[in-house]
């Protein structure tokens, strides 16, 4: 297989992944109707790392395939944080989180500085959110409502996109994040295992 038609599978399938990845978690917090082990400040961070990402690729003019998955996932992180505030009883505070992050996103874009400033500080947010999920999960020990599916579909596309941006564009500031974000998703898929196995013994 040539580099071409290998980095156009890979983007490919880390879109399909993308376009599925939230919705194992989605649907079993559904279930589930309850969000414990699931950390709201930890998604609203994921969130912005995804809305700083997206808008300094699309600044860059980089190739769409690269991060079409993006918009996507922000999508499927919107309903995602739709349903905690609603099994919270706080589905009205939605209006001011969707007023931030036009807010965030009409931000970034008045100034080249802005973005590229804020791309050096996107891994930092990305990787706080896993941490904080990380947190989250230490001190519930419970991870019954965490798609493993999920978090491991997340370490691949991770891993995928670390591939694609050496062949295409070799930006060493969207490598570091990858590479960093996917150390950590690893993490957080392993603790989640870990929690439901020791669930699954005392049951």
């Amino acid at each position: 297989m040539s580099a071409d038609a290998m980095l156009q599978a890979v983007n490919l399938s880390t879109m399909l992944s993308c376009m599925v990845l939230k919705f194992p978690q989605i649907f079993l917090v559904m279930k589930m109707k309850s969000t414990k082990g699931l950390s709201l400040p930890a998604l609203l961070m994921e969130l912005t790392g995804y809305i700083v990402f997206v808008t300094y690729q699309m600044t860059n003019e980089y190739p769409v395939p690269t991060y079409l998955e993006y918009p996507v996932l922000i999508a499927q992180d919107t309903i995602l944080l739709m349903l905690i505030l609603h099994y919270n009883g706080n589905l009205r505070q939605s209006v001011i989180y969707s007023a931030l992050f036009v807010g965030v996103w009409q931000l970034l874009t008045l100034q080249r500085w802005i973005i590229d400033l804020a791309m050096s500080f996107c891994t930092l947010i990305s990787a706080g959110s896993k941490l904080v999920q990380l947190q989250c999960l230490w001190e519930s020990k419970d991870s019954g409502q965490i798609s493993i599916l999920s978090c491991a579909l997340s370490s691949y596309t991770c891993l995928a996109r670390i591939f694609t941006t050496i062949m295409t564009t070799g930006d060493l500031q969207v490598l570091a994040r990858f590479i960093v974000i996917t150390v950590l998703n690893v993490w957080v898929t392993a603790t989640a295992l870990r929690y439901r196995q020791s669930c699954k013994k005392q049951d």
